[in-house]
Protein backbone atom coordinates (compact mmCIF):
# COMPACT_ATOMS: atom_id res chain seq x y z
CA UNK A 1 0.00 0.00 0.00
CA UNK A 2 1.11 3.56 -0.70
CA UNK A 3 -0.18 7.09 -0.17
CA UNK A 4 -3.44 7.58 -2.11
CA UNK A 5 -3.47 10.24 -4.82
CA UNK A 6 -7.25 10.57 -4.43
CA UNK A 7 -6.90 11.87 -0.87
CA UNK A 8 -5.89 15.51 -0.54
CA UNK A 9 -2.93 15.88 1.82
CA UNK A 10 -2.88 13.66 4.91
CA UNK A 11 0.41 12.05 3.84
CA UNK A 12 1.76 11.67 7.37
CA UNK A 13 -1.55 10.27 8.60
CA UNK A 14 -1.78 7.85 5.68
CA UNK A 15 1.72 6.53 6.35
CA UNK A 16 0.91 6.06 10.03
CA UNK A 17 -2.21 4.09 9.18
CA UNK A 18 -0.34 1.97 6.64
CA UNK A 19 2.36 1.26 9.23
CA UNK A 20 -0.34 0.01 11.59
CA UNK A 21 -1.81 -2.16 8.83
CA UNK A 22 1.60 -3.63 7.95
CA UNK A 23 2.61 -4.17 11.57
CA UNK A 24 3.54 -7.66 12.80
CA UNK A 25 1.48 -7.18 15.96
CA UNK A 26 -2.10 -6.20 16.75
CA UNK A 27 -2.64 -2.44 16.72
CA UNK A 28 -5.21 -0.25 18.47
CA UNK A 29 -5.37 3.00 16.48
CA UNK A 30 -7.38 6.05 17.57
CA UNK A 31 -8.09 8.64 14.89
CA UNK A 32 -9.46 11.81 16.45
CA UNK A 33 -10.10 15.42 15.59
CA UNK A 34 -12.78 18.03 15.13
CA UNK A 35 -16.13 16.94 13.70
CA UNK A 36 -16.37 17.29 9.90
CA UNK A 37 -12.58 17.17 9.47
CA UNK A 38 -12.60 13.95 7.41
CA UNK A 39 -11.71 11.12 9.79
CA UNK A 40 -14.23 8.64 8.40
CA UNK A 41 -13.41 9.52 4.80
CA UNK A 42 -9.71 8.93 5.38
CA UNK A 43 -10.09 5.49 6.98
CA UNK A 44 -12.72 4.28 4.53
CA UNK A 45 -10.77 5.51 1.52
CA UNK A 46 -7.70 3.55 2.60
CA UNK A 47 -9.14 0.37 4.05
CA UNK A 48 -12.75 -0.20 3.02
CA UNK A 49 -11.77 -3.24 0.93
CA UNK A 50 -9.77 -4.57 3.89
CA UNK A 51 -12.52 -4.34 6.51
CA UNK A 52 -13.23 -7.56 8.36
CA UNK A 53 -15.85 -5.64 10.34
CA UNK A 54 -17.19 -2.10 10.30
CA UNK A 55 -19.71 -0.35 12.51
CA UNK A 56 -20.85 3.28 12.55
CA UNK A 57 -22.51 4.46 15.76
CA UNK A 58 -25.49 6.82 15.77
CA UNK A 59 -25.75 9.99 17.81
CA UNK A 60 -28.23 9.70 20.70
CA UNK A 61 -29.20 6.09 19.83
CA UNK A 62 -29.80 3.82 22.82
CA UNK A 63 -27.91 0.63 23.65
CA UNK A 64 -30.60 -1.62 22.13
CA UNK A 65 -30.41 0.25 18.80
CA UNK A 66 -26.63 0.04 18.76
CA UNK A 67 -26.63 -3.70 19.53
CA UNK A 68 -29.17 -4.23 16.76
CA UNK A 69 -26.95 -2.37 14.29
CA UNK A 70 -23.93 -4.33 15.54
CA UNK A 71 -25.78 -7.57 14.70
CA UNK A 72 -26.59 -6.29 11.21
CA UNK A 73 -22.90 -5.48 10.65
CA UNK A 74 -21.87 -8.94 11.87
CA UNK A 75 -24.23 -10.49 9.29
CA UNK A 76 -22.90 -8.17 6.55
CA UNK A 77 -19.41 -9.53 7.19
CA UNK A 78 -20.38 -13.20 7.27
CA UNK A 79 -22.04 -14.07 10.60
CA UNK A 80 -24.94 -16.50 10.11
CA UNK A 81 -26.55 -15.63 13.46
CA UNK A 82 -29.20 -12.94 12.87
CA UNK A 83 -30.11 -12.54 16.53
CA UNK A 84 -29.37 -9.32 18.43
CA UNK A 85 -26.62 -9.68 21.08
CA UNK A 86 -27.89 -9.55 24.65
CA UNK A 87 -25.23 -7.06 25.73
CA UNK A 88 -21.85 -5.68 24.68
CA UNK A 89 -19.89 -8.63 26.03
CA UNK A 90 -22.01 -10.93 23.90
CA UNK A 91 -21.54 -8.61 20.91
CA UNK A 92 -17.74 -8.66 21.19
CA UNK A 93 -17.78 -12.42 21.76
CA UNK A 94 -19.54 -12.85 18.44
CA UNK A 95 -17.09 -10.45 16.82
CA UNK A 96 -14.21 -12.63 18.03
CA UNK A 97 -15.84 -15.68 16.44
CA UNK A 98 -16.36 -13.77 13.18
CA UNK A 99 -12.73 -12.60 13.06
CA UNK A 100 -11.43 -16.06 13.92
CA UNK A 101 -13.14 -17.38 10.81
CA UNK A 102 -12.19 -14.47 8.52
CA UNK A 103 -9.96 -15.54 5.65
CA UNK A 104 -7.69 -12.48 5.86
CA UNK A 105 -4.04 -12.15 6.78
CA UNK A 106 -4.70 -8.77 8.41
CA UNK A 107 -8.13 -8.13 9.93
CA UNK A 108 -9.13 -4.45 9.99
CA UNK A 109 -11.91 -3.65 12.46
CA UNK A 110 -13.25 -0.11 12.07
CA UNK A 111 -15.62 1.34 14.68
CA UNK A 112 -16.67 4.84 13.70
CA UNK A 113 -17.86 7.40 16.26
CA UNK A 114 -17.12 4.97 19.08
CA UNK A 115 -17.97 7.48 21.87
CA UNK A 116 -21.66 7.29 20.92
CA UNK A 117 -21.71 3.57 21.76
CA UNK A 118 -20.84 4.29 25.39
CA UNK A 119 -24.32 5.19 26.59
CA UNK A 120 -25.18 5.31 30.30
CA UNK A 121 -24.91 1.91 32.05
CA UNK A 122 -24.38 0.20 28.69
CA UNK A 123 -21.29 -1.73 29.77
CA UNK A 124 -19.60 -0.87 26.49
CA UNK A 125 -16.17 0.13 27.86
CA UNK A 126 -15.66 -3.01 30.04
CA UNK A 127 -16.63 -5.15 27.02
CA UNK A 128 -14.15 -3.27 24.80
CA UNK A 129 -11.45 -3.72 27.44
CA UNK A 130 -12.09 -7.47 27.55
CA UNK A 131 -12.09 -7.75 23.75
CA UNK A 132 -8.75 -5.97 23.42
CA UNK A 133 -6.88 -7.07 26.55
CA UNK A 134 -7.93 -10.73 26.68
CA UNK A 135 -8.10 -11.49 22.97
CA UNK A 136 -7.03 -9.00 20.28
CA UNK A 137 -3.80 -7.75 21.87
CA UNK A 138 -2.54 -11.32 22.26
CA UNK A 139 -2.80 -11.91 18.51
CA UNK A 140 -0.72 -10.52 15.66
CA UNK A 141 -3.39 -10.00 12.99
CA UNK A 142 -5.87 -7.42 14.37
CA UNK A 143 -5.85 -3.77 13.33
CA UNK A 144 -8.54 -2.05 15.41
CA UNK A 145 -9.20 1.50 14.17
CA UNK A 146 -11.59 3.71 16.11
CA UNK A 147 -12.74 7.23 15.33
CA UNK A 148 -14.25 9.77 17.62
CA UNK A 149 -15.15 13.45 17.45
CA UNK A 150 -16.16 13.57 21.12
CA UNK A 151 -12.97 14.88 22.66
CA UNK A 152 -14.13 14.34 26.23
CA UNK A 153 -14.68 10.62 25.63
CA UNK A 154 -11.48 10.06 23.66
CA UNK A 155 -9.39 11.81 26.30
CA UNK A 156 -10.96 10.21 29.36
CA UNK A 157 -11.76 6.72 28.13
CA UNK A 158 -8.83 6.04 25.79
CA UNK A 159 -5.85 8.34 26.27
CA UNK A 160 -6.16 9.01 30.00
CA UNK A 161 -7.97 5.87 31.09
CA UNK A 162 -7.16 4.68 34.60
CA UNK A 163 -8.83 1.35 33.99
CA UNK A 164 -8.34 -1.53 31.61
CA UNK A 165 -7.65 0.68 28.57
CA UNK A 166 -4.73 2.47 30.23
CA UNK A 167 -1.90 2.73 27.66
CA UNK A 168 -3.69 0.31 25.33
CA UNK A 169 -3.95 2.66 22.33
CA UNK A 170 -0.86 1.92 20.24
CA UNK A 171 -1.16 4.86 17.82
CA UNK A 172 -2.83 8.25 18.15
CA UNK A 173 -3.55 10.09 14.91
CA UNK A 174 -4.78 13.67 15.18
CA UNK A 175 -6.52 14.79 12.00
CA UNK A 176 -6.27 18.55 11.70
CA UNK A 177 -8.02 20.94 9.27
CA UNK A 178 -6.47 21.40 5.84
CA UNK A 179 -3.76 23.97 5.36
CA UNK A 180 -4.22 26.59 2.63
CA UNK A 181 -2.02 24.49 0.36
CA UNK A 182 -4.26 21.47 0.90
CA UNK A 183 -7.35 23.65 0.36
CA UNK A 184 -5.99 24.69 -3.03
CA UNK A 185 -5.58 21.01 -3.97
CA UNK A 186 -9.10 20.28 -2.75
CA UNK A 187 -10.61 23.18 -4.70
CA UNK A 188 -8.77 22.17 -7.87
CA UNK A 189 -10.04 18.62 -7.47
CA UNK A 190 -13.60 19.89 -6.88
CA UNK A 191 -13.65 22.43 -9.70
CA UNK A 192 -13.98 25.40 -7.31
CA UNK A 193 -12.22 28.76 -7.92
CA UNK A 194 -8.68 28.83 -6.57
CA UNK A 195 -7.70 32.50 -6.80
CA UNK A 196 -5.81 33.57 -3.70
CA UNK A 197 -8.21 36.11 -2.21
CA UNK A 198 -11.35 33.96 -2.61
CA UNK A 199 -9.52 31.01 -1.13
CA UNK A 200 -8.24 33.11 1.76
CA UNK A 201 -11.66 34.55 2.61
CA UNK A 202 -13.20 31.08 2.40
CA UNK A 203 -10.58 29.88 4.88
CA UNK A 204 -11.33 32.82 7.17
CA UNK A 205 -15.00 31.83 7.03
CA UNK A 206 -14.90 28.01 7.42
CA UNK A 207 -11.24 27.13 7.97
CA UNK A 208 -9.81 24.02 6.38
CA UNK A 209 -12.81 21.78 7.11
CA UNK A 210 -13.45 19.50 4.11
CA UNK A 211 -17.16 18.99 4.85
CA UNK A 212 -17.80 22.74 4.87
CA UNK A 213 -15.71 23.24 1.75
CA UNK A 214 -17.75 20.58 -0.02
CA UNK A 215 -20.89 22.68 0.54
CA UNK A 216 -19.58 25.51 -1.68
CA UNK A 217 -21.27 25.81 -5.06
CA UNK A 218 -18.72 26.33 -7.85
CA UNK A 219 -21.32 28.20 -9.93
CA UNK A 220 -21.76 30.92 -7.31
CA UNK A 221 -19.49 33.58 -5.85
CA UNK A 222 -18.17 33.15 -2.32
CA UNK A 223 -20.47 35.95 -1.10
CA UNK A 224 -23.46 34.16 -2.65
CA UNK A 225 -22.39 30.89 -1.06
CA UNK A 226 -22.12 32.50 2.36
CA UNK A 227 -25.56 34.05 1.90
CA UNK A 228 -27.09 30.71 0.97
CA UNK A 229 -25.32 28.61 3.61
CA UNK A 230 -25.52 30.97 6.59
CA UNK A 231 -28.30 33.50 6.14
CA UNK A 232 -31.09 31.75 4.23
CA UNK A 233 -33.74 29.69 5.98
CA UNK A 234 -32.51 26.09 6.13
CA UNK A 235 -28.96 27.05 5.14
CA UNK A 236 -26.59 24.14 5.86
CA UNK A 237 -24.36 26.22 8.16
CA UNK A 238 -27.04 28.34 9.80
CA UNK A 239 -27.77 25.78 12.53
CA UNK A 240 -24.42 24.00 12.44
CA UNK A 241 -23.21 25.67 15.64
CA UNK A 242 -25.68 23.97 17.99
CA UNK A 243 -25.42 20.65 16.15
CA UNK A 244 -21.64 20.79 16.22
CA UNK A 245 -21.24 21.29 19.96
CA UNK A 246 -24.10 18.94 20.87
CA UNK A 247 -22.51 16.12 18.89
CA UNK A 248 -19.08 16.63 20.44
CA UNK A 249 -19.75 17.16 24.13
CA UNK A 250 -22.03 15.49 26.67
CA UNK A 251 -22.88 18.81 28.35
CA UNK A 252 -22.31 21.35 25.53
CA UNK A 253 -23.84 24.34 27.31
CA UNK A 254 -20.62 24.69 29.35
CA UNK A 255 -18.45 24.63 26.23
CA UNK A 256 -20.70 27.15 24.52
CA UNK A 257 -20.43 29.48 27.52
CA UNK A 258 -16.65 29.39 27.19
CA UNK A 259 -16.47 29.94 23.42
CA UNK A 260 -19.00 32.77 23.65
CA UNK A 261 -16.86 34.45 26.31
CA UNK A 262 -13.73 34.00 24.19
CA UNK A 263 -15.62 35.33 21.17
CA UNK A 264 -16.09 38.63 23.00
CA UNK A 265 -12.38 38.94 23.79
CA UNK A 266 -10.65 37.72 20.66
CA UNK A 267 -7.17 38.54 21.97
CA UNK A 268 -7.59 35.87 24.62
CA UNK A 269 -8.64 35.42 28.24
CA UNK A 270 -6.95 34.05 31.32
CA UNK A 271 -8.49 31.16 33.18
CA UNK A 272 -9.63 33.60 35.88
CA UNK A 273 -11.30 35.79 33.23
CA UNK A 274 -13.15 32.79 31.82
CA UNK A 275 -14.31 31.69 35.25
CA UNK A 276 -15.65 35.16 36.01
CA UNK A 277 -17.39 35.60 32.65
CA UNK A 278 -19.01 32.15 32.55
CA UNK A 279 -19.68 31.40 36.20
CA UNK A 280 -18.20 27.93 35.79
CA UNK A 281 -16.58 26.57 38.97
CA UNK A 282 -12.81 26.70 39.26
CA UNK A 283 -12.44 22.96 39.79
CA UNK A 284 -12.77 20.02 37.47
CA UNK A 285 -15.63 21.34 35.37
CA UNK A 286 -13.68 24.28 33.98
CA UNK A 287 -10.51 22.22 33.58
CA UNK A 288 -12.39 19.53 31.67
CA UNK A 289 -14.15 22.04 29.40
CA UNK A 290 -10.96 23.88 28.51
CA UNK A 291 -9.07 20.63 27.89
CA UNK A 292 -11.84 19.25 25.70
CA UNK A 293 -12.11 22.45 23.65
CA UNK A 294 -8.37 22.53 23.11
CA UNK A 295 -8.11 18.87 22.12
CA UNK A 296 -11.02 19.38 19.71
CA UNK A 297 -9.22 22.25 18.00
CA UNK A 298 -11.61 25.04 19.01
CA UNK A 299 -9.26 26.97 21.27
CA UNK A 300 -5.54 27.31 21.76
CA UNK A 301 -3.42 28.18 24.77
CA UNK A 302 -0.39 30.37 24.60
CA UNK A 303 1.93 31.98 27.07
CA UNK A 304 2.94 35.61 26.60
CA UNK A 305 6.63 36.27 25.91
CA UNK A 306 8.88 35.42 28.86
CA UNK A 307 5.95 34.82 31.21
CA UNK A 308 5.37 31.70 33.27
CA UNK A 309 2.46 29.28 33.04
CA UNK A 310 0.19 31.44 35.17
CA UNK A 311 0.16 33.98 32.36
CA UNK A 312 -1.41 31.48 29.95
CA UNK A 313 -4.14 32.86 27.72
CA UNK A 314 -6.95 30.94 26.02
CA UNK A 315 -8.01 32.03 22.56
CA UNK A 316 -10.85 30.96 20.27
CA UNK A 317 -9.41 29.79 16.93
CA UNK A 318 -12.18 27.81 15.19
CA UNK A 319 -13.02 29.83 12.09
CA UNK A 320 -16.64 28.74 11.76
CA UNK A 321 -17.35 29.43 15.46
CA UNK A 322 -15.81 32.89 15.19
CA UNK A 323 -17.88 33.62 12.08
CA UNK A 324 -21.06 32.28 13.69
CA UNK A 325 -20.66 34.42 16.82
CA UNK A 326 -19.81 37.53 14.82
CA UNK A 327 -22.51 37.30 12.16
CA UNK A 328 -24.93 34.35 12.17
CA UNK A 329 -26.01 34.42 15.80
CA UNK A 330 -28.89 36.86 16.12
CA UNK A 331 -29.05 37.62 12.39
CA UNK A 332 -32.37 37.84 10.56
CA UNK A 333 -33.67 34.58 9.18
CA UNK A 334 -33.91 34.23 5.40
CA UNK A 335 -31.97 37.33 4.36
CA UNK A 336 -29.54 36.12 1.70
CA UNK A 337 -28.24 39.66 1.20
CA UNK A 338 -27.25 40.08 4.84
CA UNK A 339 -23.63 39.18 4.15
CA UNK A 340 -23.36 41.67 1.28
CA UNK A 341 -24.68 44.39 3.61
CA UNK A 342 -22.29 43.43 6.40
CA UNK A 343 -19.23 43.65 4.14
CA UNK A 344 -19.38 47.44 4.29
CA UNK A 345 -19.45 47.67 8.09
CA UNK A 346 -16.77 48.12 10.78
CA UNK A 347 -17.82 44.76 12.26
CA UNK A 348 -16.84 43.04 9.02
CA UNK A 349 -13.50 44.84 8.83
CA UNK A 350 -12.75 43.95 12.44
CA UNK A 351 -13.61 40.27 11.86
CA UNK A 352 -11.59 40.20 8.65
CA UNK A 353 -8.46 41.48 10.36
CA UNK A 354 -8.73 39.06 13.26
CA UNK A 355 -9.67 36.09 11.07
CA UNK A 356 -6.61 36.74 8.92
CA UNK A 357 -4.44 36.73 12.03
CA UNK A 358 -5.86 33.31 12.93
CA UNK A 359 -5.05 32.04 9.44
CA UNK A 360 -1.47 33.19 9.95
CA UNK A 361 -1.23 31.56 13.37
CA UNK A 362 -2.37 28.24 11.91
CA UNK A 363 0.34 28.52 9.23
CA UNK A 364 3.28 29.18 11.50
CA UNK A 365 5.49 26.64 9.73
CA UNK A 366 4.91 28.36 6.39
CA UNK A 367 5.80 31.73 7.94
CA UNK A 368 8.98 30.27 9.44
CA UNK A 369 9.91 28.84 6.05
CA UNK A 370 9.29 32.18 4.29
CA UNK A 371 11.46 34.01 6.82
CA UNK A 372 14.18 31.42 6.29
CA UNK A 373 14.25 29.97 9.80
CA UNK A 374 12.59 26.57 9.33
CA UNK A 375 15.76 24.83 10.51
CA UNK A 376 16.08 26.93 13.67
CA UNK A 377 14.55 26.07 17.05
CA UNK A 378 11.83 28.63 17.79
CA UNK A 379 8.99 29.39 20.17
CA UNK A 380 5.86 31.31 19.17
CA UNK A 381 4.39 33.73 21.70
CA UNK A 382 2.44 36.95 22.02
CA UNK A 383 3.32 40.14 23.86
CA UNK A 384 1.42 43.05 25.32
CA UNK A 385 2.85 46.25 26.75
CA UNK A 386 2.17 46.83 30.42
CA UNK A 387 3.74 50.28 30.65
CA UNK A 388 3.41 52.35 27.48
CA UNK A 389 0.50 54.63 26.63
CA UNK A 390 -0.99 53.94 24.18
CA UNK A 391 -0.30 50.27 24.78
CA UNK A 392 1.44 48.17 22.17
CA UNK A 393 0.42 44.62 21.33
CA UNK A 394 2.11 41.96 19.21
CA UNK A 395 -0.03 38.92 18.46
CA UNK A 396 2.77 36.78 17.06
CA UNK A 397 6.44 36.91 17.83
CA UNK A 398 8.88 34.15 17.04
CA UNK A 399 11.60 33.76 19.65
CA UNK A 400 14.49 32.22 17.75
CA UNK A 401 17.49 30.22 18.89
CA UNK A 402 19.82 32.21 16.64
CA UNK A 403 19.80 35.38 18.75
CA UNK A 404 16.84 37.04 16.98
CA UNK A 405 13.20 37.72 17.81
CA UNK A 406 10.91 38.15 14.79
CA UNK A 407 7.91 40.40 15.43
CA UNK A 408 5.16 39.44 12.98
CA UNK A 409 2.87 42.29 11.94
CA UNK A 410 -0.19 40.71 10.31
CA UNK A 411 -2.26 43.00 8.09
CA UNK A 412 -5.16 41.97 5.87
CA UNK A 413 -5.47 43.85 2.59
CA UNK A 414 -6.91 42.88 -0.79
CA UNK A 415 -4.18 44.84 -2.56
CA UNK A 416 -0.51 45.65 -2.09
CA UNK A 417 0.12 47.66 1.04
CA UNK A 418 1.90 50.97 0.59
CA UNK A 419 3.37 51.85 3.98
CA UNK A 420 2.92 55.46 4.97
CA UNK A 421 5.14 57.47 7.28
CA UNK A 422 2.69 56.99 10.18
CA UNK A 423 2.31 53.26 9.55
CA UNK A 424 6.09 52.79 9.50
CA UNK A 425 6.40 54.87 12.67
CA UNK A 426 3.77 52.72 14.37
CA UNK A 427 5.62 49.51 13.50
CA UNK A 428 8.96 50.92 14.66
CA UNK A 429 7.27 52.17 17.81
CA UNK A 430 6.02 48.68 18.65
CA UNK A 431 9.50 47.31 18.09
CA UNK A 432 11.11 49.93 20.31
CA UNK A 433 8.50 49.49 23.06
CA UNK A 434 8.99 45.73 22.97
CA UNK A 435 12.77 46.07 23.28
CA UNK A 436 12.49 48.55 26.15
CA UNK A 437 9.88 46.68 28.19
CA UNK A 438 10.95 43.10 27.54
CA UNK A 439 14.62 43.85 28.15
CA UNK A 440 15.56 41.41 25.39
CA UNK A 441 19.21 41.34 24.36
CA UNK A 442 18.39 39.72 21.04
CA UNK A 443 18.19 41.48 17.69
CA UNK A 444 14.57 42.28 16.83
CA UNK A 445 13.39 41.90 13.23
CA UNK A 446 10.06 42.82 11.68
CA UNK A 447 8.17 40.38 9.45
CA UNK A 448 5.11 41.78 7.68
CA UNK A 449 2.50 39.16 6.78
CA UNK A 450 -0.04 40.38 4.21
CA UNK A 451 -1.89 38.60 1.37
CA UNK A 452 -0.67 40.50 -1.71
CA UNK A 453 2.60 42.02 -0.56
CA UNK A 454 4.26 45.35 0.07
CA UNK A 455 4.85 48.17 -2.39
CA UNK A 456 8.42 49.31 -2.68
CA UNK A 457 8.53 52.89 -1.45
CA UNK A 458 10.43 55.02 1.04
CA UNK A 459 9.19 52.99 4.01
CA UNK A 460 9.46 49.51 2.50
CA UNK A 461 12.60 48.63 4.45
CA UNK A 462 10.85 48.83 7.84
CA UNK A 463 10.38 45.07 7.47
CA UNK A 464 13.25 42.60 7.21
CA UNK A 465 10.86 40.01 5.67
CA UNK A 466 7.54 40.09 3.83
CA UNK A 467 5.29 37.01 3.83
CA UNK A 468 2.45 36.72 1.28
CA UNK A 469 -0.30 34.27 0.27
CA UNK A 470 2.20 32.63 -2.03
CA UNK A 471 4.22 31.72 1.05
CA UNK A 472 1.20 30.66 3.12
CA UNK A 473 0.01 28.28 0.39
CA UNK A 474 3.43 26.69 -0.19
Amino acid sequence: MSVSRKIVGRKREQEELFDAFRSNKSEFVAVYGRRRVGKTFLVRSLFEKEFAFHLTASHEADTGSHLSRFAESLVEYGDSDHSVPENWQDAFRRLRVLLDGANRKRKVVFIDEMPWLDTKKSGFVPALELFWNDWASARDDICLIVCGSSASWVIKKLFKSRGGLHNRVTRRILLEPFTLSECRQYYEQSGLPTDDMNMLEAYMFIGGIPYYMDLLNAKKSLAQNIGDLCFSRGGALRDEFDNLYASLFRAPHRHILVVEALGKKTRGLTREDIKNMTGLPEGGNLTDVLTELEWSGFIRTYTPFEKKRKGTLYQLIDHYTLFYLAFIKGSEDNDKNYWLKMRETPVYRSWRGYAFEQVCLSHLEQIRRAIGISGIITRAASWRSEESDPGAQIDLLIDRNDGVVSLCEMKYSDSEIALTKSMAANIRGKRNTFIAESGTKKAVHIALVTPIGLKRNTYYDVAQAVVTMGDLTS
